[in-house]
């Protein structure tokens, strides 16, 4: 099992930035790719961003291409997502997950680790 404790999430105007880290412990070995979600009120789950074990190889949802970069640091066993212009829309809970299967995927029922969620919010 691999524990995942995420922070950095807090209040924003849009425009601004924000980065969210997040603290890997446990069986981290055993993770082929650790991911970001984000869920609003009353909506699904969507993924944000993705990165391969070795760090080589990220995806990113097509609403933050441009804006959000997802990194590793494995020194440190964290994963971190730096967000720049913010949007009132990127309002949300953040999560962190990992899989132990599956490389880069951007469906959340292929994670099977997750964090308790930071909050972000971004004001008009």
């Amino acid at each position: 099992q691999v524990q995942l404790v995420e922070s950095g999430g807090g209040l924003v105007q849009a425009g601004g930035s924000l980065r969210l880290s997040c603290a890997v412990s446990g069986r981290t070995f055993s993770t082929r790719a650790m991911g970001w979600f984000r869920q609003a009120p009353g909506k699904e789950r969507d993924f944000v961003a993705a990165i391969s074990r070795s760090g080589g190889s990220t995806s990113y949802a097509d609403f933050v291409k441009g804006r959000f970069t997802i990194s590793k640091d494995s020194t440190k066993n964290t994963v971190s997502l730096q967000m720049a212009s913010l949007k009132p829309e990127d309002t949300a809970v953040y999560y962190c997950a990992a899989s132990s299967v599956y490389i880069l995927s951007n469906r959340h029922t292929d994670y099977d680790s997750w964090g308790q969620g930071t909050q972000v919010t971004v004001s008009s």
